[in-house]
C-alpha cells in the first residue's frame, strides 16, 4: 500500500501562516493600517494629551457640565483611543507570534506523522517478507 500524504499538507505549505499583516486586502486595508500605525503610538497619545490639555482651563471655567463634556468628549476619546490602539497593536503582535509558533509546531507534527507512515510501511513490508520466508520453508 502506497502512502499518500493528506492534501492539506501541500495546501498548508503554499498558504503559510495567517497573520494580521497578511489580512490587509488592497489599498483601503493598507491605508487603514498606516493610519492605525501612526495614531496607535504612545507619541501620538502624548501629542493628543497636550492638545486636549490646551482646552482644559476653559472647560474648568465653564463649570461641571463643560468639564464633564471635556473629559468625555476630548480627553477620553482623543487620548485613550490612541492608548487602546497601542494595546491592540501589542496584542496583535503577540497573537501573530503565537500563530506562527503554532503553525511551525503543526508543520513539525505533520512531518513526524508522515515519517511514521513511511516507517509503518517499511515495517509492514519487512514483516510480510519474514512471513513469506517462514512459510516458504518446508519442515524436514
Amino acid at each position: 500500500m502506497e502512502h499518500t500524504p493528506h492534501p492539506r499538507i501541500a495546501a498548508r505549505k503554499t498558504h503559510g501562516v495567517a497573520t494580521t499583516v497578511r489580512e490587509l486586502g488592497g489599498f483601503n486595508g493598507w491605508l487603514a493600517v498606516q493610519i492605525t500605525n501612526g495614531v496607535g503610538t504612545m507619541w501620538c497619545a502624548y501629542a493628543f494629551t497636550i492638545l486636549a490639555l490646551i482646552s482644559l482651563p476653559e472647560a474648568i471655567k465653564g463649570g461641571t457640565g463643560p468639564l464633564i463634556a471635556w473629559i468625555a468628549q476630548t480627553f477620553l476619546q482623543l487620548v485613550l483611543l490612541s492608548i487602546i490602539m497601542v494595546g491592540q497593536k501589542v496584542a496583535a503582535a503577540a497573537s501573530d507570534k503565537q500563530a506562527f509558533q503554532t503553525y511551525k509546531d503543526a508543520e513539525a507534527l505533520l512531518e513526524i506523522s508522515n515519517d511514521m507512515q513511511k516507517l509503518l510501511k517499511q515495517n509492514t513490508e519487512l514483516t510480510e517478507q519474514i512471513h513469506r520466508m517462514l512459510n516458504s520453508k518446508t519442515p524436514a
